[in-house]
């Protein structure tokens, strides 16, 4: 349904290593660079972070990466870990979500909550 998304970030280069760690083992990286905007994707750019630009405190986002199977993102949360992140939630199954939802969430360096999220069976 989406297009591509775009958050604002206070530290683009703190902020571009965390994605650059997290996204890789969902098989994303950086497709394109323009400034200090930068695009993630698989084959596309789909993702972008670029600098704050707009007055006041940013708001917490929500950001949700698909992830084929679990193993992924079991894989997300090691790279998310190692790279300093805040645990929100370890990976583990959501039945209040739906039967197969298994996911992980994290904090990123401006505090959004980054999830890898599964939803094939076991």
């Amino acid at each position: 349904m989406l297009d591509h998304l775009g958050i604002q970030v206070s530290d683009p280069a703190a902020s571009a290593a965390f994605y650059d760690r997290v996204l890789a083992p969902l098989g994303a990286g950086r497709i394109l660079d323009f400034g200090e905007n930068i695009g993630y994707g698989t084959s596309a750019p789909d993702f972008w972070i670029g600098p704050a630009n707009t007055p006041g405190d940013a708001r917490e986002s929500h950001i949700a990466f698909t992830a084929p199977d679990r193993a992924t993102v079991d894989a997300f949360f090691a790279a998310a870990v190692e790279a300093g992140a805040e645990v929100l939630h370890e990976p583990k199954e959501w039945p209040e979500y739906h039967e197969h939802y298994y996911g992980a969430f994290v904090r990123d360096p401006d505090g959004n909550n980054v999830e890898a999220v599964s939803h094939v069976p076991v």
